[in-house]
């Protein structure tokens, strides 16, 4: 755990309005991004990363930190949005389904949640290593484009996609390594 964020943590349950304003302008958009991975809609997506926040400057002083406090943020994200998904979640009766589970629905399915474990990995990325690994992957831009782009050496891109493809493997935990 990091120094600074036990003292922000202090802060904030001394109820400094400065200390969760600061927080709140570092991890607001992010968190937002983060949220959208999981749900469609950018307004339910904003008001669930607003109620992590209510919940942390009321419930501040319950409160303990093993983590940082950007890791507890992703994580209270993540819960909350899972917990989402599963109150909305619809049932349907198996009569309903009908011959639902073929295997190109499954192996759809399974693409579409490893899409999203992808997206989610990336948004845990450092920014320059995020943007770096973006202009690579999704703008198809050469190491040399990227690095006119950005202003930086060919190997410092190259160093930081590895960097990125190496903590998407870790984030993945080994789940669909066949694919690096």
């Amino acid at each position: 755990m990091i120094a600074d964020d036990v003292l922000l943590l202090k802060l904030i349950q001394s109820k400094d309005e400065h200390a969760f304003k600061y927080l709140f302008d570092t991890y607001f958009v992010s968190l937002c991004r983060y949220v959208h991975l999981y749900l469609d809609s950018t307004q339910e997506g904003e008001e669930l990363v607003l109620d992590i926040f209510m919940y942390l400057w009321e419930h501040s002083g319950q409160i303990n930190l093993t983590l940082s406090l950007k890791a507890y943020l992703f994580q209270a994200a993540r819960n909350r949005c899972l917990n989402f998904l599963r109150d909305r979640k619809l049932t349907i009766s198996l009569d309903e389904a009908g011959d639902v589970a073929n295997d190109e629905a499954v192996s759809s399915l399974e693409m579409k949640e490893l899409n999203r474990l992808i997206q989610e990995a990336v948004c845990a990325l450092p920014d320059k290593c995020r943007e770096v690994f973006q202009l690579s992957r999704e703008k198809n831009m050469t190491n040399q484009e990227i690095a006119d782009k950005m202003n930086i050496s060919v190997k410092t891109v190259e160093a930081q996609i590895t960097k990125a493809l190496k903590r998407i493997k870790n984030f993945l935990d080994g789940q669909y390594t066949y694919l690096f």
